[in-house]
């Protein structure tokens, strides 16, 4: 249950029916009543929620808002709403008081409710796709791709709390130039490892895991290449090497707590035809037109501020951007996705609209297509930049960031703010079993819950339902955190309005930080044994809630620390 959203439809239902009884006593002439717009005020003096209904209908009225305001205030009726009391304030605005029965209520909920408590259903089942990392299988994956996966796993969890039917996909490029390039690296350093005096060209892949793959396949299958011929050779390797980096991939991306539902392989785009298929719907729909030798998609047809793009070069091979239209195509007509997520790399700011125009020239929406770009990520380690592994003296890639920090820290350290912004991780910090480590304080605040939960049930004290008396939580520190707890639903669903995990790890954050107050002002074993069962309740529903955000994290939630 959203408490908060009952809230502001009880505002809502009593603002309206006082103006309608404004209307009709002749107090105020209107034809209809704006939307009520409701919000949630910085001071706590000025209530729970306010409206500036009132400045909304000042040029309609041709009236001072504040005699609008208390127009309606006093023609408001409180009776079976939460609502305690309502009072006019500054310019006009209009601010409610709840009563405590409202805050006390959210006890009972978050007991029923439990592990599902924060799930909310704006989301109506709709077929959602959150594609993210996709990261060429040629080399190790990155630290772009690590905050790429905490992104996009966090965002599509978050996307099913919020009730849409997800799925999460990796898109495997293996076809295509890089691909090319990869059996091109492979075979040269096969040649070499052979002693042959071959250099490898400045553009191929020079990481050491071309090697580290090429040494493994001899390793199993002898010299069976020798006599081959350098395109049959390529082949091997690529479809040995492609295996053993896709294995290791789902190997490192399972540490991090990810597990895709899809791992869609550009190449079956190719075997199924779906790439000239798509060409071919371009063309019919008069979006392509040739020139020296190639193919090209209009996109200026579509938006004169893009440039055109080569679809089929002049030898005959499809782009990759022919390839990525027919991705998508797919993923909208072959397979019946609503809405489709990409999480990109900042660097693919100008690949945007080219695909929104391509999607509009098949006719899908290109509102249904959302591209999140994600910016960049810095290390630190005191005040220095870190850009090498500690163990092996390299870039740093995703699974040396896991083996120094673990998943957890990742994972939520990447969520505490949006994609778009640039974020920086102190790498000592993250460590620190601290209270200034954000990952530790949240998760000392789950282990305190479940302490006190222990201690007590190790002396035969568990939690009486029966016993609870909502009503004797009465100090500031007990109603603060009742407060935050009713909020959960509300933070879920505008958290998934506007694709933004940032908001789940910032709540957890507060949540934890008022757990911490209270247990420094509020004893739970007390001689009120009414009291103890009270605050007892109160503990095992902070224990609930931050058990459920570090689940939707993927971030452990441990009962001891």
């Amino acid at each position: 249950m959203n408490l908060v959203k009952l809230a502001k439809q009880q505002i809502q239902d009593v603002v309206q029916n006082a103006i309608k009884n404004c209307i009709d006593k002749g107090i105020f002439e209107l034809d209809s009543i704006p939307d009520i717009m409701i919000e949630k005020p910085k001071e706590k003096s000025h209530g729970d929620f306010a409206t500036n209904i009132a400045m909304e209908l000042t040029r309609k009225l041709k009236k001072n808002p504040r005699e609008i305001a208390n127009g309606i205030v006093n023609a408001i009726d409180l009776s079976n709403t939460f609502i305690e009391k309502v009072e006019v304030a500054g310019p006009g605005f209009i601010n409610f008081f709840f009563k405590k029965d409202w805050l006390y209520k959210v006890v009972d909920v978050i007991l029923s409710e439990g592990d599902d408590y924060g799930k909310v259903n704006i989301g109506n089942g709709k077929k959602v796709m959150v594609e993210f990392v996709s990261a060429n299988p040629t080399g190790p994956m990155h630290m772009g791709n690590a905050r790429g996966g905490a992104l996009g796993d966090c965002l599509a969890n978050l996307l099913k709390w919020a009730g849409y039917n997800v799925t999460k996909e990796f898109y495997v490029n293996d076809a295509g130039n890089q691909i090319e390039k990869f059996g091109q690296s492979l075979e040269i350093r096969y040649r070499q490892l052979k002693g042959e005096n071959v250099d490898l060209p400045e553009d191929c892949y020079h990481g050491e895991d071309i090697i580290e793959r090429v040494k493994e396949y001899l390793d199993e299958h002898g010299d069976d290449l020798e006599n081959l011929s350098s395109d049959e050779r390529r082949k091997k390797l690529v479809d040995f090497a492609l295996k053993r980096n896709i294995l290791l991939m789902k190997e490192h991306l399972r540490k991090y707590g990810i597990e895709y539902d899809v791992w869609f392989h550009e190449s079956s785009l190719y075997e199924s035809g779906e790439v000239f298929e798509t060409i071919e719907d371009l063309k019919s729909r008069g979006y392509t037109y040739e020139k020296d030798g190639a193919l090209w998609f209009a996109a200026s047809k579509i938006d004169e501020s893009l440039k055109d793009e080569v679809l089929i070069r002049a030898n005959g091979i499809p782009t990759y951007f022919a390839a990525d239209i027919a991705y998508h195509r797919n993923k909208f007509e072959k397979r019946g996705f609503d809405i489709v997520i990409d999480i990109w790399g900042a660097d693919h700011h100008g690949h945007v609209a080219r695909m929104k125009a391509a999607m509009k020239a098949l006719g899908i929406d290109p509102e249904k297509l959302i591209v999140i770009l994600m910016q960049l990520v810095r290390l630190v380690r005191g005040k220095e930049v870190v850009r090498m592994s500690k163990r092996t003296g390299k870039a740093i890639t995703l699974i040396d960031l896991i083996d120094e920090i673990g998943k957890d820290a990742a994972r939520f350290m990447f969520n505490t703010k949006s994609a778009d912004t640039h974020i920086e991780i102190d790498l000592d910090l993250v460590t620190q079993q601290t209270l200034d480590n954000p990952v530790f304080y949240v998760q000392y605040a789950h282990a305190r819950t479940c302490g006190i939960i222990r201690a007590l049930s190790e002396e035969g004290i568990v939690l009486d339902k029966s016993r609870i008396k909502v009503e004797l939580l009465q100090q500031e520190e007990e109603l603060e955190l009742l407060k935050k707890l009713l909020e959960l639903p509300e933070e879920i669903e505008m958290a998934a309005k506007n694709l933004d995990v940032s908001r789940v790890t910032k709540y957890l954050l507060d949540l934890a930080s008022m757990f911490h107050a209270f247990y420094n002002a509020c004893r739970v074993k007390n001689e009120n044994e009414e009291l103890m069962f009270t605050r007892l309740s109160l503990v095992e529903c902070v224990r609930i809630v931050i058990n459920n955000m570090l689940r939707l994290l993927g971030v452990d939630a441990p009962e001891k620390m």
